[in-house]
């Protein structure tokens, strides 16, 4: 197993700021690995992590289901945290609370799907609680940096959890950014979807449903990807 944590510098207002450089390191990396490693599994945390994921599995070939984008777990996590804060429970009663998409500002809290101790969360909050837990969730890293330089301790957790879920052949349900082939709607992008991993790798991408907004959030977060990873001047 592989984890590639590496960076070419520090962003501060866009997880894109530095993409063109990033891309440039992922594809070299992605090369020597290639060329010294057959069918290794693949961590990726380092950011903008959709694009890099994609051009990492441009540039080896590998199965799609040994690479793995390991950031939509973290925002879900967030998402929790705010969602407990603002309704005033435990994370403990909050389940199915997923951010998918991609790992920046066009990711979407799934709200139709998340359950408070069973109960559907969409009888628990209103239009500007959902708009405020969005925006808190999007942009906590920012929120951050003025404390630290990085966010590190929070996808070190989620890492560890995907790490100790493959090598100990347990099974992990959670979200992460995998290569699509047709699955909700979309093809040829890296984002934020639900899967299913043992210690070999990706098993299944969940198909859940969500509603016609977060659909539409959904498809416009995939397009956003895809212009991304088009403005990058290295192919």
């Amino acid at each position: 197993m592989i984890v590639i944590t590496a960076s070419t510098g520090i962003y501060l207002k866009n997880r894109n700021e530095v993409i063109d450089a990033q891309v440039k390191m992922i594809k070299e990396i992605g090369g020597k690995i290639k060329a010294n490693c057959s069918s290794p599994r693949i961590l990726i945390i380092s950011n903008p992590v959709d694009i890099l994921t994609y051009f990492f599995q441009k540039e080896t070939d590998f199965p799609r289901s040994n690479i793995i984008g390991i950031a939509s777990s973290l925002d879900s996590s967030r998402f929790r945290y705010f969602l407990s804060k603002k309704i005033g429970i435990k994370n403990s009663e909050i389940s199915d609370a997923y951010v998918l998409g991609e790992h920046g500002d066009s990711m979407v809290p799934i709200f139709s799907k998340t359950k408070i101790n069973g109960e559907n969360l969409l009888e628990k909050i209103d239009s500007k609680q959902k708009e405020e837990i969005t925006a808190e969730t999007r942009d906590y890293w920012k929120s951050l940096r003025n404390y630290k330089s990085r966010s590190q301790f929070g996808i070190a957790k989620n890492t560890y959890d995907v790490i100790e879920s493959i090598t100990n052949n347990q099974a992990l349900s959670f979200p992460a950014s995998i290569l699509l082939k047709g699955e909700f709607g979309e093809k040829d992008v890296c984002i934020g979807v639900p899967i299913n991993i043992t210690s070999k790798g990706v098993m299944e991408i969940q198909d859940i449903k969500f509603d016609e907004s977060e659909q539409e959030l959904f498809k416009k977060s995939a397009q956003t990807i895809r212009n991304n990873i088009q403005s990058t001047q290295i192919i």
